[in-house]
C-alpha cells in the first residue's frame, strides 16, 4: 500500500506541475496578446491623429492654392479651375490607393499568432 500511495502522490504531483506549466503558458500568451493590443491601439490612434492633421492642412493648402491660382490667372479662370480639379482628383486617387496598399499589409497581433503556431507545433510533436 505504501508504493500505491507514493505512486498516486507522484502522479498527482506530476499532474499539478503540468497544470502549473499550462497555466504559466496561457498567462504568458495572454500577456503578449494584451501588450500587442495596447500597441495596436496606440498605432491606430497615432494613424488617425496624423490623418486628421494631414487632412486639415491639406484642405487649407488646397483652398488657398486654388484661390491664388484663380486670382493670378483671372482671364483663364475656367481652364485653371478644371486643371486644378483634375490635379486634385489624381492626388486623391493616389492617396486612397496608397492607403489601400498599407491596410492590406497591416498585420495585427502577428507575434501572438506566431507564438500560438509554435505552441501548437510543440504540442502536436510526438515525444
Amino acid at each position: 500500500m505504501d508504493d500505491a500511495s507514493r505512486e498516486a502522490g507522484g502522479m498527482l504531483a506530476t499532474g499539478r506541475r503540468m497544470l502549473g506549466t499550462l497555466y504559466d503558458l496561457a498567462q504568458n500568451r495572454i500577456e503578449l496578446f494584451l501588450l500587442e493590443l495596447r500597441e495596436e491601439r496606440l498605432r491606430v490612434f497615432d494613424a488617425l491623429l496624423l490623418v486628421a492633421v494631414g487632412v486639415v492642412c491639406a484642405l487649407m493648402t488646397l483652398g488657398l492654392l486654388t484661390f491664388a491660382l484663380v486670382v493670378i490667372f483671372w482671364e483663364h479662370k475656367v481652364l485653371v479651375s478644371v486643371l486644378l480639379l483634375f490635379g486634385y482628383a489624381v492626388g486623391a486617387g493616389a492617396a486612397f490607393w496608397a492607403l489601400r496598399q498599407r491596410l492590406q499589409r497591416w498585420q495585427s497581433f502577428s507575434a501572438s499568432l506566431e507564438q500560438f503556431k509554435k505552441d501548437s507545433a510543440c504540442l502536436q510533436k510526438p515525444n
